[in-house]
C-alpha cells in the first residue's frame, strides 16, 4: 500500500533534515508518495506569504504531513507558520513524546513521557494589542474555552487508556488565573471522572516543573494549555536527551501533522551538521499514524543503535558529557544513511532497552474521535 503524504522541508536546517528523514523512510521499505510543497523563508520568496494556500490545500487532501522547522522572526515580521497551521486546520492536540534515547548524555535515562498541549487557543492565540498610542503597553488575552479545554482532556485520557499509560496530569495555574485556569482545571475534573479506570492527578505550573526535574519517573501523560505545554515539552525533551531528539505530532479530526519539537537554527543552515533525530523519530510517529507498526518499530531500533554506539552521531551527541570517550562529529547525512543502514538488521522481537513507542497507536482514525 502507498501512502500519500505532504512534505513541508521548511527553512534553517529543515531541508537537511527532512531529507535525512526521507533517506530512513525509503530504508523501510513503506511506499510513500511525497507531495513537496513550500512554506516559510522560501514560499515568501516563490509567493510573497509564508503560508501559500497550496500548502493547506495539500495537507487537507493528503490528511498526513511531516514537516521540517520554520522559522519565527522574534519580535516582528510574519505571523507564526506553525501557529497558522494549528489555527487553520483546527490542529489542536500537540503531543510530543519525551524518550530517553541519548545514550550517556541523559540525566534521567528512564524518561518515558508524553506532553498533550492544547495547540489552538490560550496565550497563543495571537489575540494581543497596544495599550497606548506610545506603544508602552501591551496586552495578551488568554483565550480559554469550555470546547477547547474538554476535547484537549478527553484526548489526553483516551491517549492514556489505549496504551496502558499509568497516569494523566493536569497542568494549570487556577490558583492565581481564577477564570482561565479555573476553567480548564474544571474541564479536567469534569472529564477524569469519565475513566475511573484512568488515574489521574493536577500540578500547578510552577510546582510541575520542579517535580519533573526532581522525580521525572512518577509522571506520564501531561495535559496543558498552549503555552504551558510549550515550555514543559522543551523541559521534557531536556530530560530525555536535549532537543535533538524530540519528535512532535499536532492532531486535529481526521488531519495529523509530525514535526521536530526544535526550530530552524537558521546559523547551522546548509551546512549538513544538523541532528536529524527528532525528525527521523517524527517520521516513526507518522508511520505508526499510517498503521506502519513494523517499519516504525525498525526506526525507533535503529535510531537507538545508533546513538548507543557513538559511532556516526551528530556534533550535539558527540558532546564531553554525551559520550565518555572522543567522538568525531558526523553530517546529519551520514547519520541518517547509518540510521538507515541498520533498519533491515535490527531485531524488533526481543526486549527494547528503553520504551519501544511511547505514542504507539497515535493518530488513526479512532484516537481523532473527540465526542
Amino acid at each position: 500500500m502507498s501512502h500519500r503524504v505532504t512534505l513541508i522541508p521548511g527553512d534553517g536546517i529543515g531541508p537537511e533534515v527532512t531529507q535525512a528523514a526521507q533517506i530512513v523512510a525509503e530504508a523501510t521499505g513503506v511506499s510513500i508518495d511525497w507531495e513537496v510543497v513550500e512554506a516559510g523563508e522560501p514560499a515568501i520568496r516563490a509567493s510573497g506569504t509564508p503560508l501559500p494556500p497550496a500548502v493547506l490545500d495539500s495537507i487537507r487532501r493528503n490528511r498526513v504531513a511531516l514537516k521540517g522547522p520554520i522559522t519565527t522572526p522574534i519580535g516582528s515580521g510574519f505571523r507564526s507558520v506553525n501557529v497558522a497551521l494549528r489555527t487553520e486546520l483546527d490542529l489542536f492536540a500537540s503531543v510530543r513524546p519525551a524518550r530517553a534515547i541519548a545514550g550517556e548524555g541523559t540525566r534521567y535515562p528512564e524518561t518515558d513521557l508524553i506532553v498533550v498541549r492544547e495547540a489552538t487557543e490560550g496565550l497563543y492565540s495571537g489575540v494581543e494589542h497596544w495599550v497606548d498610542k506610545e506603544h508602552s503597553a501591551a496586552e495578551t488575552v488568554n483565550v480559554i474555552t469550555r470546547r477547547a479545554s474538554d476535547r484537549i482532556v478527553k484526548f489526553a485520557f483516551e491517549l492514556a487508556r489505549r496504551e496502558h499509560r499509568r497516569k494523566v496530569t493536569a497542568v494549570h495555574k487556577a490558583n492565581i488565573m481564577k477564570t482561565t485556569g479555573a476553567l480548564f482545571q474544571t474541564a479536567f475534573r469534569e472529564m477524569a471522572a469519565k475513566y475511573p479506570d484512568v488515574p489521574s492527578d493536577e500540578r500547578l505550573i510552577d510546582n510541575m516543573c520542579m517535580q519533573l526535574v526532581k522525580k521525572p519517573s512518577e509522571y506520564d501523560v501531561i495535559v496543558t494549555t498552549n503555552l504551558m505545554g510549550d515550555i514543559l515539552s522543551d523541559l521534557c525533551a531536556g530530560l530525555a536527551g536535549g532537543l535533538g531528539v524530540a519528535p512532535g505530532a499536532v492532531y486535529g479530526e481526521r488531519i495529523a501533522l509530525f514535526e521536530p519539537v526544535h526550530g530552524s537554527a537558521p546559523k547551522y543552515a546548509g551546512q549538513d551538521k544538523a541532528d536529524p533525530v527528532a525528525e527521523v523519530l517524527s517520521l516513526e510517529l507518522m508511520l505508526r499514524h499510517l498503521g506502519e507498526a513494523d517499519a516504525a518499530d525498525r526506526i525507533w531500533r535503529a535510531v537507538w543503535e545508533v546513538v548507543s554506539e557513538k559511532r556516526v552521531v551528530t556534533y550535539d551527541l558527540a558532546l564531553p558529557g554525551y559520550t565518555e570517550r572522543p567522538v568525531p562529529p558526523s553530517s546529519c547525512s551520514a547519520m541518517a544513511k547509518e540510521i538507515a543502514r541498520k533498519i533491515p538488521l535490527v531485531d524488533t522481537t526481543s526486549p527494547a532497552p528503553r520504551p519501544s513507542a511511547p505514542g504507539v497507536g497515535i493518530g488513526g482514525d479512532t484516537a481523532l474521535e473527540t465526542g
